[in-house]
């Protein structure tokens, strides 16, 4: 029977751990170390290097070396090497392979099964990209699971007292903030939030260029042009970032960095921690949002929190420590390594995956909790996203609501499926759209047209139907490659917060507006059935009114109700408060009619 690991996927880096005699192993790559480069090059003579050679090799071929692929995922990014193009999958699944086969080295049988983590924040079109480059590199992958959540897991093994913790994970590309509950056997996500373009590469560039500007500024000399200069102090950049976080300074030192008219230049420059923690500050500062979203989400506060962990290499920068403190007033625990406990957590959660219990207690009964990140809807009257299912909401998710038709005698109904977090359908992505045909026909709101969203463990989506009068039903499972890209969902919130007050305006005119269609309706109708019992000038004063309010809900808005949308819906309400005086008397007597 093959083995199952766990892999933590990096950015910068990647671990694998897996179950042995009982206990979490970090299994060592060919190199002997306990984390792999996440880098591939290519070398002149067509060799594919992966890990800490072709990291080794990039001064000297920086063109044909690959690094940072992670921040691609699930976008259409390619490199073109010796005329064949890469995706990031097929670079990805050659980290992985080489992690397969160091794994099947160290453990002595074929590795078939593994858990590989992605960050909470990546959107499905990221986590079928990784679940690809897993199947690519031979991997039957049995979850994608969130490396928040993994690291908890690996946390919650040996601290299984009951408690709310936050994972403040700041990886070498991706920033991800978790609210998880431990509890007896059950880890449960209560909330995430995150930056997928916030990490550790971010605050290497911070130095590098900080490096460059000092250096032209001395020596008159632009580095950007030298692509193998560059990849010296993109290195240097790393390592001086590294040395910052136990000295108060580093001195970098690069000689024969470059060539002028004199000769050789060399780079020789002090930078301290606090120039860097100047340079970096909004980097930090950028962590806040997120992590305020996640126990607002969890709707917690930072004082109910049992500790806070530390994830991923970045987390190592004392400013960032210190960040934490002042955001959360709880010192970050230090029982967890930052750079293999996500690992640590797939190999557990692959262990019971794959049934192969090994002894460990609460490995064969554990039970993992997520969340959805975005909030799921369809488009009914008036263009307003009607929510099914909440942010962050536990997956797996069933959910039923029953909606009815606008329009009277309608045979068929468009369903629109939306993600996002703003109240009109407009405003948010349209992931999926199909038609449920066969209604029987009758007059609008007769139909009961039940609409269901249904989302499994592993994030897919499926959405059906029904007319519960005929039994017809139809339904579309939502792909992977349709869902929202991270750039659209971190969009999509901040969308939310800046125009939730014009939102809500909108949303509310359409909500007059609806009424006031419905009261014209009625009016209409109680015309026909007793106009005749008015007398002339009341009968003319209705019309007049229902004229009017015709006339405002069909002009189109000036450009000041367009700035301004509560000013649309108080002309509407005027409109039809004066035609619900007027048809008063009408409606009583169509109403004494029916009863009678």
């Amino acid at each position: 029977m093959g083995a199952t690991i766990g892999i933590d996927l990096g950015t910068t880096n990647s671990c694998m751990a897996a179950m042995e005699g009982g206990r979490v192993t970090i299994i060592p790559n060919a190199e002997g170390e306990r984390t792999t480069p996440s880098v591939v090059a290519f070398s002149k003579e067509g060799e594919r290097l992966v890990g800490s050679i072709a990291q080794r090799q990039a001064v000297v071929n920086p063109d044909r070396t690959i690094s940072s692929v992670k921040r691609h995922m699930g976008s259409k990014w390619k490199t073109r090497v010796d005329g064949k193009s890469f995706t990031p999958q097929e670079i990805s699944a050659m980290i992985l392979r080489k992690m397969r086969r160091d794994a099947e080295q160290y453990l002595g049988r074929d590795v078939t099964d593994a858990v590989i983590t992605v960050p909470a924040y990546f959107d499905d079109s990221q986590r079928q990209a990784t679940k690809d480059a897993g199947r690519i590199a031979g991997l039957n992958v049995l979850r994608i699971i969130n490396e928040p959540t993994s690291a908890a897991l690996a946390y919650g093994l040996d601290n299984g007292t009951p408690q709310k913790v936050m994972v403040y994970d700041l990886g070498g590309g991706t920033f991800d903030v978790s609210i998880i509950e431990i509890g007896d056997d059950v880890i449960e996500v209560l909330a995430t939030s995150g930056d997928n373009h916030l990490g550790g590469d971010d605050f290497d560039e911070r130095l590098v260029d900080h490096i460059v500007q000092e250096f032209k500024r001395e020596q008159g000399e632009d580095l950007h042009r030298n692509a193998m200069a560059m990849q010296r102090v993109m290195e240097a950049a790393e390592q001086a970032k590294k040395e910052l976080s136990a000295g108060f300074s580093t001195q970098i030192n690069l000689p024969f960095i470059s060539q002028n008219s004199q000769g050789p230049v060399h780079l020789d420059m002090t930078v301290t921690r606090a120039e860097f923690e100047q340079m970096t500050r909004d980097l930090v500062e950028r962590t806040t949002a997120p992590v305020r979203m996640a126990l607002d989400d969890a709707g917690i506060a930072s004082s109910e929190l049992g500790c806070v962990l530390l994830v991923g290499g970045s987390t190592r920068i004392p400013a960032v420590q210190e960040h934490v403190r002042r955001i959360t007033g709880k010192e970050p625990s230090a029982s967890v390594n930052p750079d293999e406990c996500v690992a640590t957590g797939a190999a557990i959660q692959g262990d019971t995956l794959s049934g192969a219990t090994t002894g460990i207690v609460r490995s064969n009964s554990l039970l993992l909790l997520d969340v959805t990140p975005l909030s799921l809807s369809i488009e009914t009257v008036g263009g307003v996203a009607t929510r099914l299912v909440e942010r962050n909401s536990t997956l797996p998710v069933h959910y039923s609501k029953t909606f009815s038709t606008a329009a009277s005698f309608q045979t068929s109904v468009e369903i629109k499926v939306l993600q996002g977090e703003r109240p009109m359908a407009k405003d948010n992505k349209a992931i999926g759209t199909f038609r449920l045909k066969g209604i029987k026909r009758a007059p609008a709101g007769v139909p009961q047209i039940e609409v269901t969203f249904d989302i499994d463990a592993n994030g897919i989506l499926t959405v059906s139907a029904k007319d519960l009068d005929t039994g017809k039903e139809q339904s579309i499972t939502i792909d992977d490659s349709d869902r929202m890209s991270d750039d659209e969902v971190q969009q999509a919130i901040n969308d939310a917060e800046e125009y939730a007050e014009e939102d809500e305006f909108r949303r509310a005119t359409m909500e007059v507006r609806q009424r006031a269609e419905k009261l014209l309706s009625e009016v209409d109708s109680a015309l026909s059935a007793a106009g005749k019992q008015l007398e002339k000038s009341e009968k003319k004063q209705v019309k007049a009114d229902a004229a009017e309010l015709r006339r405002v809900l069909m002009r189109r808005p000036s450009k000041k109700e367009r700035a301004d949308p509560e000013e649309e819906g108080r002309r509407i309400v005027v409109a039809a408060e004066k035609l619900d005086r007027s048809s008063a008397r009408l409606r009583e007597l169509v109403a004494q009619q029916q009863s009678s």
